[in-house]
This record gives structure tokens, sequence and C-alpha cells, in this order.
């Protein structure tokens, strides 16, 4: 009697075995096509993204060539040309202040100032 129930008990353990190498094989394959399909989501994403660079790079190229296109801007002007500095000196003599001369002559206040001090320097003052 003893090994027929030893032949039942093995029997059933082989088969709870076989039944959980089953339902792995199972999980596996659901769990692979889950990875493949997260795969090619990923590559589609990929493939977009490649793409817009792609369209960046062009419109980068696109954009260089205009601007070597373009002319260059014109360099400032001067302050100070001989007919500003005659007008700022005569100013001056009125009593006139270096931030008045700056403001009426749209030149900035510095340049004013120096050459205030580069005048008075060479009359010997």
């Amino acid at each position: 009697m003893m090994p027929v129930w030893t032949l039942l008990l093995v029997g059933a353990g082989l088969m709870l075995c076989l039944t959980l190498f089953v339902l792995l094989k199972v999980e596996l394959c659901g769990l692979a096509r889950g990875t493949e399909k997260s795969r090619k989501l990923t590559e589609a994403a990929l493939a977009e993204i490649r793409q817009a660079i792609e369209e960046l790079r062009v419109g980068l190229r696109e954009a260089e060539q205009r601007t070597g296109v373009l002319v260059p801007p014109t360099p400032p002007r001067t302050g100070l040309n001989l007919t500003t500095r005659a007008q700022a000196l005569r100013m001056f003599r009125r009593g006139e202040q270096p931030e008045r001369i700056a403001a009426a002559l749209h030149v900035p206040e510095n340049e004013v100032r120096l050459l205030i001090k580069v005048h008075q320097l060479s009359v010997g003052r």
C-alpha cells in the first residue's frame, strides 16, 4: 500500500512541476511580447527624433548660408567730428555744462568731458 501512495505523491509532484513550468513559459512569452512592443515604440520615437534633428540641421545650414549673404553692419560712427567738436567747445565757452552739451549734440558725456580736458590742456590752463 505504501508504494501506491508514494507513486501518487511523486506523480502529483511531477504534474505540479510541469504545470509551473508551463505557466513560467507563458509568462515569459508575455513579457517578451511586452518588451518587443516597448522596443518598437522606442525605435519609432528614436526615428522621429533623428528626423527632427536632421530637419534642424538643414534649417541651420540654410540660416548659416543666409547670414553669409547678409551685409555686415556699418561700423559705429565717431562721436565727435570737427563740426560737433567746434560746437561743443563754443557751448563750453558760453558756460554750458558737459551734461547739457552731450544731450544737445547727442554724443556721450564722457567724450564731451574728454574734449574739454584736451582743449584746456592745449590752451595751457
